[in-house]
């Protein structure tokens, strides 16, 4: 699932801000002169200090600097009178402005979690259109133009500039955590965006969010070609998540998983071709056929209205809003750029070589044709979400949700469980309190999702599906997920050294803590796995996961690529296309091992849609877990988790270093599998 973490938001929103976007033409006024007057002056008041450091803070000033920030002299007398030439005085510096910007930032984002509660939350109400103009509400998209207006922005870059990823790469191997949390300060301000811009955004998210939240599908009104109901009432299954989890829940199934399995991908394949009628989104009045496509109501066939390009639309609002960003943003023009150089501080095409690297290696087709073994049948598309590798796969999801419904009947008794499943990672009683009373447990209208805070004193939300009779298995796997998330959160929050520092990398990282959580959800209801091949199997099932989620990533980025080529395509070109690269992707990496040319299904995931370029993180992430998985072997889970994690903000590579002594790779896991297929 996706976990809302800050540092998304302020890379996208919170660095940006300007009154008109016509202003931009007028930065990087500063004559070169003034620049080189500038630097010599405050070099020869400060002759200790690194000269490459004061030039590059006066030159991203003057970068930024507009005709209405002042005069020529004017900056020069700025710079001079604001650069911290002493250790001491910049320290002190840094300690105000980081924690004034704990300050705003944690309190913005206590309101965007508060507005969002009607969107986001299930509280029996219906959502009206004042919930959604209120949650789409940006309470960032204001700050940076105050921050220019006040010259707070530009303080920040003269004594603490920006560093690009190369840089940080090369130069951050020896720096100090003193010299790191300069150089996050340094991150804040890299753009100058109109704050309209930065709202249109916000809102073009919140209504591909909102669009996404409340997809669901009702499986007991769905009928196979003889009239025969497959699922039970009250079976409501969010796309694309609860569709792809409960395939995954057949395998275990004898009787007739397999029929089950071959309805939902037809169903993912309606929704992908936008052939689902629309009457049945979200609707129980609709029986539906899915294989045929026929709609009844009342027992009666009614003539179906599928639905509009509206899945696709959302995304494109939202390809709009960060192509009209792109001219604010010098460092990373693109919203490629911004999502892997600056968001996930590891190159585009580094991720797709690591990603295709993977997908095409032979260890792919021998994992495959295991799998088709252990079926005694022919592979099929849907069986890139094969789940036989886990401990639960020959245990009934039916006993499983039983366990759970009786653990948790409601919102309370996940809250009030949440410290024993830490005392089970081996946390010591009062630490797992401790932690546990920094997160709040709320029942979920979308899939589930963590949200975490960003000041000191507020709380991490944990959301997923709890019904009225308790939360069911799904439920239960999800909210051991978010609740990874939300440990992560805690505590590289309030265990770093510098409020600059904290939170992880990339997202990579939470979700793999959130994948070593998930991993052991049914050990953490009491259920043990004595297998001797355990740890084979756990390996293979991340292996399989990797092949899985990179396909879907892949064709993620193909898109957005593709965007950038052809900007003035519209909706249907773009739904055409997302269709087209899922099935080229399909036929290159992943018809040779499950069969069947042109399948669409990669093109199902709901993330493409309203968190775009979010993708290649999961599978990142379960390369990061892998090697996690061998770190903490034979430890104690929980040391390894409060030593590693308070590290922070390093780049990728450098804080794996740091936790288990080896690049971000994918070899490990190859070689880790090569062993077992052998």
């Amino acid at each position: 699932m996706k976990q809302i973490i800050l540092p998304l938001i302020v890379v996208a929103i919170v660095i940006c801000g300007c009154n008109n976007p016509q202003n931009l033409n007028k930065m990087n006024v500063i004559d070169s002169q003034i620049v080189d007057a500038t630097i010599e002056q405050i070099a020869v008041a400060y002759p200790d200090y690194d000269k490459v450091l004061i030039k590059r803070g006066v030159t991203q000033v003057a970068n930024f600097w507009m005709n209405s920030d002042g005069s020529q002299d004017e900056f020069k007398q700025f710079c001079i009178d604001n650069f911290k030439g002493d250790k001491n005085s910049k320290q002190q510096l840094f300690e105000t402005i980081q924690t004034n910007l704990e300050v705003l930032y944690g309190n913005f984002n206590k309101i965007s979690v508060d507005l969002k509660l009607p969107l986001h939350v299930a509280d029996g109400k219906e959502i009206t259109q004042i919930d959604e103009i209120f949650g789409a509400w940006d309470p960032y998209a204001h700050l940076a133009d105050d921050m220019y207006a006040d010259k707070v922005a530009f303080i920040i870059m003269l004594n603490f500039p920006f560093y690009n990823l190369d840089e940080k790469n090369t130069l951050g191997k020896t720096w100090s955590r003193q010299e790191w949390a300069y150089a996050r300060m340094g991150d804040v301000f890299s753009s100058r965006v109109p704050a309209e811009l930065s709202q249109k955004l916000a809102k073009a998210s919140s209504d591909a969010d909102n669009y996404i939240s409340n997809y669901n599908i009702v499986m007991g009104n769905l009928r196979n070609e003889n009239s025969e109901k497959l699922f039970p009432d009250g079976m409501n299954l969010i796309s694309h998540w609860g569709l792809r989890d409960e395939l995954k829940s057949n395998y275990a199934n004898k009787d007739n998983g397999l029929e089950k399995q071959k309805m939902i991908y037809e169903i993912m394949k309606h929704i992908i071709y936008q052939t689902i009628p629309q009457q049945v989104i979200n609707n129980d009045e609709y029986v539906w056929y899915p294989q045929s496509n026929k709609v009844l109501k009342d027992g009666k066939p009614v003539d179906v209205v599928a639905e509009p390009n509206t899945r696709y639309e959302q995304l494109y609002n939202i390809y709009l809003a960060q192509k009209a960003i792109d001219d604010f943003c010098p460092t990373y023009p693109t919203y490629v750029q911004r999502s892997f150089d600056q968001q996930m501080e590891v190159s585009y095409n580094q991720i797709e070589q690591m990603f295709t690297d993977f997908v095409s290696s032979p260890e792919v087709a021998k994992v495959g044709k295991m799998i088709s073994e252990r079926l005694g049948r022919d592979l099929e598309p849907f069986d890139i979400w094969y789940d036989g590798f886990k401990s639960r796969s020959n245990i009934s999801e039916d006993y499983l949700s039983e366990q759970t419904r009786a653990l948790y009947p409601d919102v309370a008794a996940v809250q009030n469980g949440l410290p024993s499943v830490l005392c089970k990672l081996g946390f010591a009683d009062d630490r797992a309190v401790e932690i546990c009373s920094m997160i709040k447990v709320d029942p979920s209208r979308g899939a589930g999702h963590a949200w975490g805070a960003q000041m000191r004193g507020d709380k991490a939300r944990l959301r997923t599906r709890i019904a009225e009779d308790g939360m069911d298995y799904k439920g239960y796997n999800i909210a051991v997920h978010e609740f990874g998330h939300n440990v992560e959160q805690t505590i590289t929050l309030n265990d770093v050294d510098n409020y600059m520092m904290n939170g992880v990398p990339n997202t990579a990282f939470t979700e793999a803590l959130a994948f070593v959580f998930q991993t052991r959800d049914l050990e953490l209801l009491g259920i043990k796995d004595d297998n001797p091949d355990k740890q084979a199997m756990q390996t293979l099932d991340i292996f399989w996961g990797c092949y899985e989620i990179m396909g879907v990533a892949l064709v993620d980025m193909k898109t957005w690529k593709w965007l950038y080529e052809n900007p003035d395509a519209g909706v249907a070109e773009l739904k055409e296309t997302i269709i087209k690269n899922a099935k080229e992707i399909w036929n290159m990496y992943y018809a040779p091992v499950l069969g069947s040319e042109n399948s669409p299904i990669l093109a199902v995931y709901s993330h493409m849609i309203d968190i775009p370029l979010y993708l290649p993180n999961y599978p990142f992430g379960h390369i990061v877990q892998f090697q996690l998985e061998k770190q903490i072997e034979g430890k104690n889970i929980a040391d390894e988790i409060q030593r590693i994690f308070p590290a922070g903000r390093l780049t990728p590579n450098i804080w794996m270093n740091n936790a288990v002594g080896s690049d971000v790779s994918v070899e490990p896991l190859l070689e880790a599998v090569r062993k077992i297929v052998d």
